[in-house]
């Protein structure tokens, strides 16, 4: 499985800020539509991201109040990103490695999304569920030898 696989069923909503956006205004948006994650743009380029996490540094940091900060001096500059074509095992590595929540999705330059760890999860879980039912129905067609009877159904 691939990030793009999960791209498609996410959708794609995405919601940015600029860096030079004061940090309360970004915070609010993060509320008003209940994420946890801002990708950070400048001049249509990626050049951070911003989630829950920085948000609570920099609010202790700050006596308990975001107060004139700007999304620039609390943001992750350096944030994990993947591609579409990122197996799924290795963005688990990737994000388990940095204690990431949140990766951007690139194309070239190209935003394409930002997966969550939630969406990771919820991508293997799904697939393990699959694959269960495909092997519990092949084991109940599996075929019967010669001189075999068919065990009874118990549904």
């Amino acid at each position: 499985m691939k990030v793009i696989d999960i791209l498609r069923v996410k959708g794609g909503t995405l919601y940015t800020v600029q860096p030079d956006q004061p940090l309360a205004e970004a915070v609010t948006t993060m509320a008003e539509y209940d994420i946890g994650s801002l990708v950070v743009m400048e001049h249509g380029d990626l050049v951070g991201m911003l989630t829950f996490r920085e948000v609570i540094a920099a609010v202790v940091k700050n006596g308990g109040n975001v107060g004139n900060l700007l999304v620039r001096t609390v943001m992750d500059d350096h944030p994990l990103t993947c591609t579409p074509e990122t197996d799924m095992d290795e963005v688990r590595r990737m994000m388990l490695g940095r204690h990431a929540r949140y990766m951007p999705v690139l194309g070239g330059r190209t935003l394409n999304g930002v997966i969550s760890f939630y969406d990771v999860a919820k991508a293997v879980v799904d697939s393990q569920d699959f694959e269960n039912r495909m092997l519990k129905a092949y084991i109940r067609d599996w075929p019967v030898e010669e001189g075999e009877s068919q065990p009874e159904s118990k549904l």
